[in-house]
């Protein structure tokens, strides 16, 4: 017989998502493993509800109560599965933290994930947004994505080929949206490793610390200072980290762009295209650090949007429409939010 974990009625969403913003859920169930969400879906909890499945709340801005259940994923557990003559396979649970989980790599001794240090969210939501820092994504080292069918309750192992990676997104944003819950993830960490130090935040850092040939978790401590400089921490002031993706542009309209604005901050970003910072389009907007009530934008960085106590969702989500609308007057460059909107 199926047990299928409880149901908690009407929960305050306020502790599980980094923006710390107030919302209920008028249901909501912890997973903690994959046997519990199987006995919920084949018991017939998910029927006729609307369905969130909510990891460390570190992408999301909810901007009202959620009717409907929060699958919150719990479940916990790293191991090494296997070794081949060129990688390490190493599973993780959905449920882990994404920096805890960099840092039990490397603690291991099992590099190349070091570039993606301190980024907040959980091992689940990496493949979903294919997270991405200082010159990395995820998705390079994904070897397949562990799911469940929410309809179903039918488990399947989705090889990282089939995940339609690409900047910020993947399968799970598109075709499967709404339809699955990621279970774990297995990653394939390479024995031979190159370390990547070609974004200039971070060769700036090892270069100031005379680190002419880091450790991985030389590097990943670089990471580390570099984001603790720059962006706010969750637990101190509510945020998501990057608020907007860099949007990408033809070299048509980035050389136009750039003949307009010689102080253009951009990255070349294949096929011609190019990558503009966002941050930068924001600044020049003369957002950086101004605030509307308690939602504002950081004073240290224009990409990060902040909750300065008690500012809702829908404030927040108002204030990225007007950086939104200012950005597209001025540049004709349209940003895309990165955190999913509720």
């Amino acid at each position: 017989m199926s047990k299928s974990p409880a149901i908690l009625p009407n929960i305050s969403l306020q502790p599980f998502n980094t923006f710390g913003v107030e919302a209920k859920a008028s249901a909501y169930m912890e997973i903690t493993s994959s046997q519990c969400l199987m006995d919920a879906i084949q018991d017939g909890f998910l029927e006729g509800n609307s369905v969130l499945v909510l990891g460390g709340g570190s992408n999301l801005l909810v901007q009202k109560d959620f009717n409907g259940l929060v699958l919150h994923m719990r479940n916990r557990s790293i191991k090494l599965i296997r070794q081949t003559a060129e990688t390490f396979m190493v599973q993780a649970s959905a449920g882990e933290n994404w920096h805890d989980f960099v840092q039990w790599t490397l603690h291991q001794g099992m590099p190349g994930l070091e570039n993606l240090s301190l980024i907040p969210g959980s091992v689940g939501a990496s493949p979903i947004q294919n997270i991405g820092a200082y010159g990395v994504e995820v998705g390079e080292f994904i070897d397949s994505v562990q799911i469940i069918h929410l309809s179903s309750g039918r488990m399947e192992n989705l090889d990282g080929k089939s995940c339609g990676f690409a900047y910020r997104d993947s399968i799970f944003k598109n075709e499967l949206k709404g339809l699955v819950a990621v279970l774990g993830v297995t990653f394939a960490l390479p024995r031979k490793w190159t370390p990547r130090l070609d974004y200039a935040d971070v060769a700036r850092e090892l270069a100031a610390r005379e680190w002419k040939m880091p450790t991985a978790t030389q590097i990943a401590q670089a990471v580390i200072d570099i984001r603790k400089r720059k962006l706010p921490d969750p637990t101190v002031i509510g945020n998501a980290g990057s608020f907007f993706k860099n949007p990408v542009v033809s070299e048509e309209t980035y050389r136009t762009l750039l003949a307009a604005h010689p102080g253009l901050v951009s990255y070349p970003y294949g096929d011609g295209s190019r990558k503009l910072a966002a941050g930068w389009l924001i600044d020049q907007c003369g957002w950086k650090g101004r605030r509307k009530g308690d939602a504002g934008v950081y004073e240290k960085q224009a990409l990060v949007l902040v909750n300065h106590g008690n500012a809702t969702g829908s404030e927040i989500a108002e204030l990225a429409h007007e950086i939104q609308q200012d950005v597209f007057r001025h540049f004709g460059v349209q940003l895309e939010p990165e955190p999913v909107f509720v």
